[in-house]
């Protein structure tokens, strides 16, 4: 199976991860977060498979994070209602995530990469 990537397409980190697989020569399903954003099971699992903590894949430099003051209600809420919360909009999700048959790493690093891929 092709590893998927979630990414938005104005994001100059995305941008730099999907030139790097494309140099690499490593063929991935591309998926856009904002038109496609990832449901609350989705993330489940993937929260699960990666082993990190919930807050990573939270996108704490983003304008919604800061609007809605995440960085003091997250630790108040629960598990369900914090995957509940990031399903609602793709931009809270930090990015890129890759998914692949060996695991899952929300944004980009390179070795981080390589390792699942």
């Amino acid at each position: 199976m092709k590893p998927t990537v979630l990414y938005y397409a104005k994001c100059s980190t995305c941008q730099k991860a999907l030139k790097w697989l494309e140099e690499k020569g490593i063929a991935y399903e591309g998926r856009p977060i904002k038109e496609e954003n990832p449901t609350a099971d989705e993330l489940k699992g993937w929260y699960e498979k990666s082993g990190l903590p919930l807050k990573r894949f939270f996108n704490t430099s983003g304008l919604l994070y800061k609007e809605m003051g995440l960085k003091d209600r997250l630790p108040g809420m629960s598990e369900e209602e914090q995957l509940t919360l990031l399903a609602t909009d793709g931009m809270l999700v930090k990015r890129p995530i890759l998914v692949s048959d060996k695991g899952v790493c929300p944004g980009f690093k390179e070795s981080a990469w390589e390792e699942i891929l």
